[in-house]
């Protein structure tokens, strides 16, 4: 007892001196951070490790382990300022080491304040994709695996509950707006109240996807007194935007000095801002990049994209388009056409499993050809992406940049392809407004160009799910011009519809509805796609917490859905014209045909009716009689393929008729239900009751005495045929009991076949009526002959009775053998 008692004492001491000497780890660390000025250009271009950054050994050894040495320019500038718990409006060129950036002073600030999960929330990074947010969960696991904080990932498309689960206990959160913004309403073991540094990642794109609103109620549920980090490529200056986010006399840190890294004095509302100030693209892109465009007809995209794609099978591609209903229609098209190359699709509609994967292959593949929209347009990392193909105009300057910077990242090369309309030649001189002027003009060779409308014509004929993506890609596609904002770049009149259509490989335009909307039903329609449906529910709640209900709302159950669904068939108006045509064509060829066999012996007929073999006689095959109407509006309806099969199987219309009722006929063949009630007047002219039921009930007595009597003798007759079934079969048993009797004593003996003298084989066939006959046979049988005399019975040497034959092959053979012993 002695002895534990004192290793225990031991034990205790050794702890005592390890908390004592972190403790004057962690003051020796806040003062080099004191004593580093952030401001001296000299002590910052001097640093270019993280080695010469005060930070802790825990943390340079997890950035050494995942490969990071060296320090980037945003990082040289950023990190110091971060680290002495000051506010930062920070913007950098894409691919310049940003994550990192704003991931060390986190682990840094709870590793200096000495956090345990019973501290409760620490940090919280939002990002505006749930891509972007995988990516910097990852990062983070890389560099703090050597410290003892628990961090964890929150984004839709994930297990709600089991997030809550596990949400009290994290120290660092990385999540999407919408979802932590659920989590804090519904999770009541999530913390916040401690809450140390908040940073937003990609802050001016949270701000544009609809998530203002969101983001100031995340913000109600934080504590004023914290951190706040704010970094993005592209950055506004807006002093509104700034206030939103409640910073406090933020630092302003870029690696293009256009700034002076004075603090922004955002508490003087009066002052004024030029134009140019605001919203000012303060970072260029990458100087690693080669940047080009090329003026290109709307209908000739996807002939250029196709042969570029099958010029460069040994690259790293990505597609942006403008909707996702046309990353689906190009990925599933030219997938169809085989271009010889991996294709990969990634848009915000689908599932996240699906895009987790899809991110994972792109990520590991040597040569892949990714169709995307702009939900990987901001933060993500690709490694060693060659080109960056921008088939459709982006909006605006800032996600031209956030596109491009997907390629030539951390100092590597690239390029990037920028298609324009004629009509939005102008973005170029947005461009180069914005310091953008090292892009170039290319020109396509029409002997390099291939086309593929014609493939796609054959695609969307014979697949009727591919021609509806088509007409929904046409849609969508005119839609985005359509509420663009800048309509100087974007001109929705000057669009080419029919010639956009038949690129597609459609035979006609679709129809589309237009809205009018302005700028603000834009930004609301942005908000509520965003917004979380639970959140929606609880802001119509009222004081209780009870969620109020539209009395006058219909209440909508799965069966009405269901009955409500449309295009299940995926079938449009002009793929009912094509089909209705077909019909005709197939109707007259099949008359042309029979035609043509009643007059078989007519020459001259034939030669005329070959010519219009498959010609339409008549154009119009709808009747003028008024009972063909409703097959008419029938064939106009744009049913479900659920109510087409419903109402062409008998079974299923059965079902929705109610309960069948069945007639009888009298002898003047009219119709008469199984049981008719007849007037009680009636009843009684035709006598007394009594005497009525007597009448009945002796006609239906001799009734069922002929009825009896026809039963007796049909089960008469059925007992006879089979008594007559059983004799017959007790009669054969008999004789095939006889004939193995007669044929025990009989041997077969192989022997040689006998020939005619040309050679030719023959056999004894004996018929039924016992005449004999010879037929020579290509096969030679081996008929009961005797070895000696060739068919015939030796009786001399035979002496003891028993009959030798050759052995029987064939029923032929038996038949002749059952003869011959008869």
């Amino acid at each position: 007892m002695g002895r534990k008692n004192k290793n225990s004492k031991q034990s205790l001491s050794s702890k005592k001196n390890q908390r004592a000497k972190e403790i004057e780890y962690i003051k020796n660390l806040e003062a080099q951070i004191n004593d580093f000025n952030p401001n001296d250009s000299l002590t910052i271009s001097n640093i270019s490790q993280f080695s010469q950054l005060p930070i802790s050994k825990e943390t340079l050894r997890g950035l050494t382990s995942a490969g990071f040495v060296s320090l980037t320019d945003i990082q040289k500038k950023s990190i110091p300022v971060s680290l002495k718990n000051l506010d930062i409006l920070a913007s950098a060129r894409t691919g310049s080491g940003k994550t990192l950036a704003f991931l060390i002073p986190i682990i840094e600030k709870l590793y200096r304040n000495q956090w345990t999960e019973y501290d409760g929330l620490g940090a919280l990074v939002l990002s505006p994709t749930r891509e972007l947010a995988m990516q910097t969960y990852e990062v983070l696991t890389k560099i703090g695996k050597y410290n003892s904080f628990s961090a964890g990932l929150v984004m839709g498309g994930k297990d709600l509950k089991f997030e809550k689960d596990r949400i009290y206990k994290m120290n660092i959160l990385i999540a999407t707006p919408g979802r932590i913004l659920q989590h804090l309403d519904q999770s009541a073991g999530l913390d916040v109240s401690n809450l140390q540094i908040l940073v937003l990642d990609e802050a001016d794109r949270i701000l544009d996807m609809g998530f203002k609103l969101a983001l100031d109620s995340i913000l109600n549920h934080l504590p004023p007194t914290r951190q706040t980090l704010l970094f993005s490529a592209t950055q506004t200056k807006s002093i509104t935007d700034l206030a939103r986010l409640s910073l406090i006399n933020p630092q302003y840190v870029d690696t293009d000095n256009l700034s002076n890294q004075k603090p922004l004095n955002l508490t003087n509302e009066n002052t004024t801002t030029t134009t140019n100030n605001n919203n000012q693209i303060l970072s260029a892109t990458p100087q690693s990049l080669e940047q080009s465009y090329i003026i290109a007809e709307l209908q000739d995209k996807l002939n250029i994209l196709w042969s570029f794609i099958k010029s460069h099978l040994k690259s790293k591609i990505i597609v942006f388009f403008s909707t996702s209903k046309q990353v689906h229609f190009v990925y599933e098209s030219f997938r169809k056409l085989q271009p010889g190359i991996s294709l990969l699709k990634l848009h915000g509609r689908q599932k996240q499993t699906s895009r987790t994967e899809t991110t994972f292959k792109f990520s590991n593949a040597q040569y892949s050809c990714l169709f995307a929209t702009d939900v990987i347009a901001r933060g993500i990392d690709f490694p060693s992406v060659n080109w960056v193909i921008q088939l459709d105009c982006p909006e605006d300057v800032s996600t031209y940049i956030h596109r491009v910077g997907r390629s030539a990242r951390f100092g590597k090369s690239g390029k990037s392809l920028l298609f324009l309309l004629p009509s939005e030649s102008k973005f170029i001189d947005n461009l180069k407004a914005k310091s953008i002027t090292t892009i170039k003009q290319l020109n396509i060779k029409p002997s390099k160009q291939k086309t593929v409308q014609k493939e796609l014509q054959g695609l969307c004929f014979k697949n009727p799910e591919l021609k509806y993506l088509a007409q929904k890609c046409f849609i969508s596609y005119f839609k985005s011009i359509y509420t663009q904002k800048d309509k100087q770049v974007f001109q929705f009149d000057q669009l080419p519809s029919q010639e956009f259509a038949k690129s597609l490989g459609l035979s006609g335009t679709p129809k589309i509805k237009f809205k009018n909307m302005n700028e603000n039903d834009i930004s609301k329609s942005k908000q509520l796609k965003n917004a979380s449906r639970n959140l929606l529910k609880l802001s119509k709640a009222n004081d209780d917490g009870e969620i109020l209900e539209d009395k006058n709302k219909k209440t909508r159950t799965k069966y009405d859905k269901m009955f409500e669904r449309q295009n299940q068939n995926v079938l449009s108006e002009h793929y009912l014209g094509i089909t209705s045509e077909l019909k005709d064509i197939n109707y007259e060829y099949q008359d042309n045909k029979d035609n043509n066999e009643n007059d078989g012996n007519n020459d001259s007929d034939d030669d005329e009716d070959d010519g219009n073999l498959l010609k339409i006689k008549r154009i119009d095959h709808k009747l003028d009689d008024d009972d063909n109407d409703d097959l008419t509006s029938f064939n106009e309806i744009n049913t479900s393929k659920r109510a087409s099969k419903k109402a062409l199987s008998r079974k299923a219309s059965s079902k929705n008729r109610g309960n069948p009722t069945k007639l009888v006929f009298d002898d003047d063949g009219n119709s008469h239900a199984i049981y008719e009630l007849e007037e009680e007047e009636d009843f009684h002219k035709k006598g007394d009751a009594m005497e009525q039921k007597k009448e009945f009930v002796s006609k239906e007595t001799v009734h069922m005495q002929r009825a009896d009597e026809e039963d007796k003798i049909v089960a008469k007759d059925k007992r006879d045929a089979k008594k007559r079934r059983r004799k017959e079969l007790e009669r054969q048993a008999l004789l095939n009991e006889n004939d193995s009797k007669l044929g025990a004593g009989v041997q077969f003996v192989l022997g040689e076949n006998s020939e005619d003298e040309n050679g030719d084989e023959y056999q004894d066939d004996y018929e039924e009526n016992g005449s004999e006959s010879e037929e020579p046979l290509s096969k030679k049988p081996k008929w009961f002959q005797n070895n000696k005399i060739g068919g015939e019975i030796n009786d001399s040497e035979n002496d003891d009775g028993i009959v030798e034959f050759e052995r029987p092959e064939t029923l032929e053979d038996l038949e002749a053998l059952t003869a011959k012993l008869m």
